[in-house]
């Protein structure tokens, strides 16, 4: 069955929805049921839109990051880094960093979650990565033999959830700012 477009407006509403459930009740305990309730839209119009509750939270997600790696170019690594983190607040990353905790525990049980993050949030963000690692290569930043490049989205998930563990404190703007300086830019030799 084709999907009818629904407005961006409309949307962003669903998605905000989804997303506010999903901190609210946790992925386990969403249901279309409850998505529908609060969106007053009915469950066979979000299964024909997004065909899975998966779908459905992950693209949520998707919609709620402000931008795309691979759209932002500075002329410079550090400025693009920069760049991207201007445009989220330190109050929108730490509620992105629960959710996707949240998310965390629940790919462990659901397989189709996992695929839905993997091909719709990881794999788009590992691509744009690789693409604003390229340019810096291609600009002469980084040494494209460097060994560290291919572990930066190690270091950065690594920042994500050591930040959490260690400090029990969520990541803000700053804290990965002192991270890219500290230790993703010199392993690169930036």
């Amino acid at each position: 069955m084709a999907r009818t477009r629904l407005t961006p407006e409309r949307e962003n509403e669903l998605y905000t929805a989804v997303l506010d459930l999903l901190g609210e009740v946790g992925y386990e305990a969403l249901t279309m049921d409850a998505v529908a309730a609060r969106t007053r839209s009915s469950k066979a119009t979000l299964y024909r839109q997004w065909g899975s509750k998966a779908e459905l939270v992950v693209r949520a997600l998707r919609n709620n990051k402000p931008v795309h790696l691979a759209e932002v170019d500075t002329g410079s690594l550090r400025g693009d880094f920069q760049a991207v983190l201007a445009l989220s607040d330190d109050c929108q990353m730490e509620k992105n960093s629960a959710l996707l905790r949240g998310l965390s525990h629940a790919v462990h049980t659901n397989p189709d979650l996992f695929q839905a993050l993997r091909d719709l949030l990881i794999e788009p963000e590992m691509t744009g990565l690789a693409k604003l690692l390229q340019r810096a290569v291609d600009r002469g930043e980084v040494r494209p033999d460097n060994p560290a490049l291919s572990y930066v989205p190690h270091m950065m998930i690594g920042a994500f959830a050591a930040r959490e563990l260690i400090e029990e404190r969520p990541v803000d703007r700053q804290f990965l700012i002192d991270y890219a300086e500290s230790v993703v830019f010199p392993a690169l030799g930036v």
